[in-house]
């Protein structure tokens, strides 16, 4: 599908994170890791990792650039907020509804009342600073249907989607709405963090570690990648692209913004989450609540296996790293001999794809043994989360198998507590190790229950195969 131009003045950054070889001839990066290989002329254009769109050559070097992830947008201006309407779908949240309305100055608004039990009134929100509408269902009808309701009432080129419980932060739209220059954005996400803090400790998890909390880096939104879906509870969309699509799919009870990333992706479309935005969310922070949000964002991914089913595998990993962790795993002489042979064979391929640059041997075995890791934490997580109970089952049984979920569930917690920790600037009380460990365990069983009840309503294993790339 032909994308259409980038307009002159648009800009590109190159990642940081994104190694330079062969004199500027080749870029390694990008998620998943790739060599880009540059053309003389291309060569040319970037200035310092930096490139500006100035004529058609140009243009297609920086879209080349951002479709390889291995740079990111720097927009020239954007929309203005008066070419937004901010919808709000709801049910039987006053307080957060009225909370929500009269933070947002100057816009219009569309609540949809989704059959709350005291109906909603436009008289609710006297005194509010903005053009506020109110649509009701008279029966429930989901969210995704709500959202339907206020997309379809819209005149505006753009629509942002804001759940009752959420609560932007001063310039969020500013700094979404200039991706929106790119005419092939469909919708653009900002991160989104804890409503104020607590010490109370599910509280304290949830400030580093809440599912909807996608980090601080900035990405395209694609499957398996760092970014590979935003959620629903805040988003701005090109109202064309939506109204194109059908909207979200009112036939799913979770999973809809999944599903509606996926789709708009797989229509060509292109999507930007923008952590610089923030929109704060009222966490979820009693238990039994917070266990089943868990289990209800598992549920999800038996039904989204069956409209995508080559995007929810629960691990992308080669086969030549696998092999090495499976044969480490056998715990005898010949099984440790083996899995070397294959990571040998991991690094000798790393070293053909790498030829005719710079990169040296140590560059080389570095970047596969950071393969060879990331096949071990993937694999770490995936039996904790997606498979516990096949790996329950195998401790129980087998006292090898057993240690290795012991060291599979410690490794994925250590691993994620340190980054966790160590990207958030979240405030308040930290939270420790010990705390962290249970909490994730928690998390990883609620998310799995939901996982498997899907699976078992929706007659479908999709959700458990893994994609293993030759």
């Amino acid at each position: 599908m032909t994308q259409p131009r980038l307009p002159d003045g648009f800009a590109v950054q190159v990642d940081r994170r994104v190694r330079t070889l062969g004199a500027g001839s080749a870029l390694l990066g990008g998620s998943p890791t790739r060599l880009l290989r540059l053309a003389p002329s291309a060569q040319t254009l970037l200035d310092g990792g930096r490139l500006e769109v100035r004529d058609a050559v140009s243009a297609q070097l920086a879209r080349t650039l951002l479709d390889a992830t291995v740079a990111h947008p720097r927009p020239a201006g954007g929309p203005s907020h008066r070419d937004v309407t901010i919808v709000i779908p709801v049910r039987d949240n006053p307080f957060g509804l009225y909370r929500l309305v009269m933070s947002l100055r100057g816009m219009r608004v569309i609540v949809v009342d989704d059959g709350s039990e005291t109906p909603v009134q436009l008289s609710d929100f006297a005194g509010a600073r903005c053009d506020v509408e109110v649509l009701r269902h008279p029966r429930s009808k989901g969210p995704a249907a709500a959202r339907n309701t206020g997309l379809n009432a819209c005149t505006t080129d753009f629509v942002a989607f804001l759940d009752s419980d959420v609560v932007p932060r001063r310039g969020w739209l500013e700094a979404l709405l200039g991706h929106f220059c790119d005419p092939a954005v469909a919708l653009v996400a900002p991160r989104i963090v804890g409503l104020g803090h607590s010490d109370q400790l599910v509280a304290r998890y949830e400030a580093v570690r809440s599912s909807l909390d996608l980090g601080g880096r900035e990405a395209p939104v694609v499957p398996y990648g760092p970014v590979s879906y935003v959620p629903s509870a805040a988003i701005i969309c090109r109202r064309s692209a939506l109204l194109d699509m059908g909207g979200f799919d009112e036939t799913l009870t979770s999973g809809e913004d999944i599903d509606l990333c996926w789709r708009l992706i797989e229509s060509g479309s292109r999507l930007r989450y923008e952590p610089i935005a923030l929109v704060a969310h009222e966490h979820r922070t009693q238990m039994r609540e917070w266990l089943g949000r868990k289990a209800f964002y598992g549920s999800s991914a038996a039904p989204l296996s069956i409209r995508h089913p080559d995007k929810t595998a629960p691990m992308v990993i080669s086969g030549w790293s696998l092999m090495v962790w499976l044969l480490m795993a056998l715990g005898s002489v010949s099984g440790y001999l083996a899995s070397l042979v294959f990571a040998g064979v991991t690094t000798r391929r790393t070293a053909k794809a790498m030829q005719n640059t710079d990169a040296g041997i140590v560059d080389v075995a570095v970047l596969a043994l950071r393969g060879i890791g990331a096949a071990a934490l993937q694999l770490s997580a995936a039996m904790c989360r997606h498979y516990w109970p096949l790996a329950l089952v195998a401790a129980l049984v087998s006292h090898r198998c057993r240690q290795a979920v012991l060291v599979a569930a410690v490794l994925d917690g250590v691993q994620d507590w340190i980054i966790r920790n160590r990207n958030t600037d979240a405030e308040g009380k930290p939270i420790g190790l010990l705390a962290y460990l249970l909490l994730k365990r928690l998390d990883d069983l609620a998310y799995g229950a939901g996982l498997w009840t899907g699976v078992v309503r929706e007659r479908t294993l999709r959700p458990l195969k893994p994609q293993i790339k030759t």
